[in-house]
């Protein structure tokens, strides 16, 4: 008899991971999106605690980096997404703090109208000509709204942030709508998954995590959210889990070679990626560069 999910979970099973060519230069805190067909991972912590203003961008195809012109501004902390022939990379923390500004690159890096508050810690999703901009922390704590900037009208709305308010999650976008999973805030370590449905204009709860997690990140691949990446005091994970929105079930996928938190987790093709990240808990980083096929 042919049974959906026993397929998928034997899929999963037989899935490795694989050591792609390394990050020309090991970052941790990084954003990450999938844009024109490469994996773009920009800003972070560098090995000596400064921010960077790289960008760099992986081209799975023939397993090599290129590098984009830098940032204006070097960041840690920021959020990336991609829509269209754009690279968004917005917020995130820099000497000043926690930063209200963004940019976005057609070839050149231009500044964004700036966003209604400092942003920083949280993730960005592209959806129907319009960025998300959920989570994080801003100057004066948790963010307590959502960003929505209409690439369109180049203005930006607010919405209502999912709860609970935290920071560290991981965001990511799927066949139309926005997805949160875990998280962190004043300590505490969040299993919560949620969905943004754009056209309802609503938060939907969804089964939470196998388990707790902040300075995870999330991508989406055929079908899939999969989450990685997590930091608590006990050190880093190496667990990897994949959520469906058609079982409506959380599955766990082989452990990463290299655990790792603020790490970039982005799907591309039937592949996800994972880039970057600190293999300790606090400020460390890592060149790593490992990704999962993902077929069925």
């Amino acid at each position: 008899m042919y049974n959906p999910p026993v397929i998928a979970e034997l899929l999963f099973a037989a899935a490795m991971w694989q050591s792609d060519a390394p990050m020309p230069v090991p970052r941790s805190e990084v954003a990450g999106a999938q844009w024109r067909g490469y994996v773009a991972v920009a800003g972070g912590f560098l090995g000596d605690g400064e921010s960077s203003a790289r960008v760099d961008l992986y081209n799975a195809r023939v397993e090599e980096w290129e590098r984009l012109p830098d940032l204006p501004v070097a960041v840690n902390h920021a959020m990336a997404a991609a829509g269209g022939a754009r690279l968004y990379v917005l917020g995130g923390y820099s000497s000043i703090g926690a930063r209200r500004d963004g940019f976005v690159y057609d070839g050149r890096w231009r500044r964004l109208r700036p966003m209604p508050f400092a942003r920083a810690a949280g993730g960005a999703a592209f959806i129907d000509n319009t960025v998300y901009v959920v989570g994080g922390i801003g100057r004066s704590g948790l963010a307590r709204s959502m960003f929505a900037y209409d690439v369109r009208r180049k203005r930006w709305g607010t919405l209502p942030a999912p709860r609970p308010l935290r920071e560290h999650l991981g965001v990511t976008a799927l066949q139309g709508s926005l997805y949160v999973v875990g998280g962190r805030a004043n300590g505490q370590q969040f299993a919560t998954a949620q969905r943004w449905l754009p056209r309802r204009r609503r938060w939907q709860l969804l089964p939470s995590l196998p388990e707790p997690r902040g300075g995870t990140a999330a991508g989406a691949v055929n079908g899939l959210v999969v989450c990685a990446g997590a930091e608590s005091a006990a050190g880093t994970s190496a667990a990897v889990y994949a959520y469906s929105p058609r079982s409506e079930r959380w599955r766990r996928l082989p452990d990463l070679p290299t655990p790792r938190h603020g790490l970039a987790v982005v799907g591309e093709g039937a592949t996800i990626h994972v880039i970057g990240g600190g293999p300790w808990p606090g400020l460390s980083t890592s060149a790593a560069n490992e990704s999962l096929l993902l077929t069925g």
